[in-house]
């Protein structure tokens, strides 16, 4: 069961990349990112970078101007 959600998932987002990138028709980076990102950049090749936190450090940048603000 672990092994058919894993690999469901890196082919969702195989495709999902495949299509993105079909409909840009340009070159791109793939950037993964969240808690789980390293274990599925493991599985695929379609991702360029990993940042497993670029979410939390985006949402405490914009708490921080936000802050300053007010």
């Amino acid at each position: 069961m672990k092994s058919g959600v894993f690999w469901g998932y890196i082919g969702l987002v195989e495709g999902l990349v495949a299509r993105i990138k079909t409909e840009f028709g340009q070159p791109m980076t793939v950037l993964a990112t969240g808690g789980l990102a390293p274990l599925f950049t493991q599985g695929t090749e379609v991702i360029d970078h990993l940042d497993p936190d670029l979410t939390q450090r985006g949402l405490l940048e914009v708490y921080r101007r936000n802050k300053q603000k007010g």
